[in-house]
């Protein structure tokens, strides 16, 4: 016994503590197994469990094991989310390594919306309050744990955000680069308004026209239909990106070409537990809550407990 609290209450807690508030995941667990924990009870464990599994990600072997079996592609994607602490609104930033398998080749953009990817085989996510700087040299150290010692067998598919890309160049050199197809499509968007008017026909036919060009020529093509003193402003953008916009050969590939899963993750794993209403963290135990809601979203849940087991 820990606390009053038997290792396998400990799993229950940590799981409802990760669903819901602390409050709610009392009221539940009441309903739904006859348990009995306080809200106070329910927030002990998951600050305890929560940072023995952010150093649990980074110490045991075991926490790449799942992933280092898996078959698939690997990618890596990174994004941030603002959380509400006591020290004021802080950028909590998400790694995520995913394995994937290829899908249905797709040429176009109709049979591209159209088709369905593989959910990816294994996943690993970490979350914290970080800088680009404190974040880019872990992520090298991340793919080392996991298995992947050959960086150019990764693929880094990000926004547009400066730090990401510089980061990447320095952690994981050599690493395959892809634009993500959904904010290229939202710049295209804003280009438009500001140059055509917002919610014009021209502009939606503008950017149905130059959306089809990036999926069949990538950022050069797209480039060269955007000459003129009009898209200056707008042509920075993808001008860093001509080696990350092969899209044509990707979808040819049945490959991925957005961050789907981490701007998923910015949702599910932060924002719907650590963003709830009202909700005002330390930053200490916002951390602790991030890796606890990581590792049950990626696939090292079970191997944390069989250790603890």
């Amino acid at each position: 016994m820990t606390g009053f609290v038997s290792p396998a209450a400990q799993r229950l807690l940590c799981l409802a503590g990760a669903s819901w508030s602390f409050d709610r995941a009392s009221a539940h667990l009441k309903e739904f197994c006859g348990l009995s924990a306080c809200d106070n009870t329910i927030r002990s464990v998951c600050q305890a469990h929560g940072g023995a599994m952010r150093d649990w990600q980074r110490d045991d072997p075991a926490a790449g094991e799942r992933f280092r079996s898996a078959g698939g592609d690997v990618e890596f994607q990174t994004d941030g989310t603002m959380v509400n602490t006591t020290a004021g609104w802080r950028e909590m930033r998400l790694s995520v390594f995913a394995k994937r398998g290829r899908g249905r080749p797709a040429a176009g953009r109709a049979d591209w919306e159209q088709r369905g990817l593989p959910a990816p085989h294994a996943r690993v996510i970490q979350a914290g309050i970080r800088t680009g700087d404190q974040l880019g040299p872990g992520w090298r150290r991340m793919a080392g744990r996991l298995g992947v010692r050959d960086a150019t067998a990764v693929t880094v598919i990000a926004d547009g955000a400066k730090w990401i890309w510089a980061q990447a160049g320095k952690a994981l050199p050599g690493a395959a680069g892809v634009l993500d197809i959904y904010h290229a499509g939202g710049h295209l968007w804003a280009a438009a308004n500001a140059v055509l008017g917002e919610g014009t026909a021209a502009g939606r036919a503008w950017v149905e026209a130059r959306r089809g060009t990036l999926l069949r020529a990538g950022a050069a093509g797209l480039l060269a239909e955007m000459a003129g003193a009009a898209w200056s402003a707008w042509r920075g953008y993808f001008e860093p990106h001509l080696g990350h916009t092969d899209y044509a050969a990707r979808l040819a590939d049945g490959r991925s070409i957005g961050s789907g899963l981490v701007e998923g993750a910015c949702k599910q794993v932060v924002g719907r537990r650590l963003k709830q209403t009202g909700a005002r963290w330390k930053v200490r135990r916002v951390e602790r809550m991030a890796a606890l809601c990581a590792v049950q979203a990626s696939d090292q849940w079970d191997a944390y407990w069989a250790g603890k087991a």
